[in-house]
């Protein structure tokens, strides 16, 4: 953000942008969302497909700009619910009071990524600068964080997956990946498989991918990557997805929708794409 522009500026250039958008709010059988693109990239599509298996007669309008883009939308009536995947922060709060909009926040789970590493590679433990430091490429062997004599091996997400930018959002204080030792995939299964082939690899996947053959998911600061750590809101490597709407104005096939997202079909879903359900 342009530190010449106050913040109050900055949240206003978000409603506008919002409202430029153009996109009414929904009718009764159609939902509008707007926000995130860690809940819209892949999550949100899955949930809407299987939710209109039993609704066929409810359409969704989806735009991901980003958890304040969502917010700045909600805000102006533009659509029906934010997909956030932070909290609304005191600037966004205030503007809601301005405009007589009470957020209602529903919790749907956790995005989170574990690092791991091959299962012989013998460091249990990093902290949160060696992760960093070791995926911009500042660190290039093993020796560097309690390990052997070796070179690391980089096995990321492709660039135009929402993983590749959350893990540098969330690990590497948005840094540039290394460019030495790296190679690219398209999904977390190729990634673990990548990493349980090579001594000196290291990646990163869902949680529930560390149990794997041949790797291990690495504490981050003592914090081992498991869900009990996530909902603890422990493990630093996670965020809380969330589905934010205005109370006084949430339509029946909103609330049935996040209702449906928020039930045990709806978790399991959560669970079988990578994420972590809510508690």
């Amino acid at each position: 953000m342009n530190r010449r522009y106050p913040q109050t500026r900055f949240y206003g250039l978000l409603l506008a942008s919002a409202l430029l958008a153009g996109c009414p709010a929904s009718k009764t059988d159609k939902v509008t969302i707007r926000g995130s693109n860690t809940v819209g990239e892949e999550l949100l599509p899955h949930l809407i497909s299987e939710y209109r298996k039993q609704r066929p007669d409810v359409t969704f309008d989806l735009e991901f700009k980003g958890t304040g883009y969502g917010f700045g939308a909600l805000m102006n009536g533009q659509c029906d619910i934010a997909a956030a995947s932070r909290e609304a922060n005191m600037n966004e709060m205030r503007l809601a009071r301005e405009r007589s909009l009470e957020f209602n926040d529903s919790i749907i789970g956790s995005y989170s990524v574990a690092v791991v590493v091959n299962a012989a590679n013998p460091v249990t433990n990093l902290t949160l600068a060696q992760v960093r430091d070791i995926f911009t490429g500042a660190v290039q062997n093993w020796k560097e964080v309690g390990g052997p004599d070796g070179p690391l091996n980089l096995y990321i997400r492709d660039p135009i997956s929402g993983t590749y930018l959350g893990f540098r959002e969330l690990a590497m204080e948005n840094q540039p990946y290394a460019l030495g030792h790296l190679k690219t995939f398209t999904n977390y299964d190729s990634i673990v498989q990548a990493v349980a082939g090579d001594p000196g690899g290291v990646g990163y996947c869902a949680i529930q991918k560390t149990k794997k053959p041949g790797v291990k998911g690495v504490p981050i600061g003592g914090v081992a990557p498991v869900v009990f750590s996530v909902n603890e809101g422990k493990y630093p490597y996670a965020r809380v997805l969330r589905l934010c709407t205005d109370k006084g104005k949430e339509g029946a096939r909103v609330r049935e929708f996040i209702q449906f997202v928020q039930s045990a079909r709806g978790q399991a879903m959560l669970d079988e794409m990578g994420y972590v359900p809510r508690p």
